[in-house]
């Protein structure tokens, strides 16, 4: 019997609803984006829904501007892994901006695999630049 192919895609990226980790609901998309407005407690990443990967690892990989830990040390990249639960799965990747702000600017770098192989990379910039597209004139 062959193995199903596992199917995947990266359903929404930009700006999510604040998301409580402890819930089985995944946040909810409020704008596709890759600007991300540098403003205290705003939730963004990535949704993808993957079919036919029950059992499977899932690694996934947050590349962020560097900033320094409690330690005064450039802290790393956010790593982790997860076994898909279900045929039909979604998964959040992303993370929010907290204090101190200022150093959150720049390049996010969202990366997931499954079983060691690239699924989807995505960059998403924090930056102080907002494009104001409803301004009268």
């Amino acid at each position: 019997m062959a193995k199903n192919k596992i199917q995947s895609e990266l359903y929404s990226y930009g700006i999510y609803s604040q998301w409580n980790r402890d819930s089985k609901e995944l946040p909810k998309l409020k704008k596709i984006t890759t600007e991300i407005p540098l403003q205290l407690g705003i939730e963004f990443g990535y949704v993808i829904k993957i079919k036919g990967a029950k059992g499977k690892r899932i690694q996934f990989e947050i590349d962020h501007p560097p900033f320094p830990d409690e330690n005064g040390k450039t802290t790393p990249p956010f790593t982790g892994e997860l076994f898909v639960k279900s045929n039909d799965y979604e998964f959040f990747l992303g993370d929010t901006i907290w204090e101190p702000i200022e150093d959150k600017k720049g390049e996010w770098k969202l990366s997931t695999w499954i079983d060691g192989k690239v699924l989807y990379q995505k960059s998403l910039f924090v930056t102080t630049i907002q494009h104001n597209k409803n301004k009268p004139g």
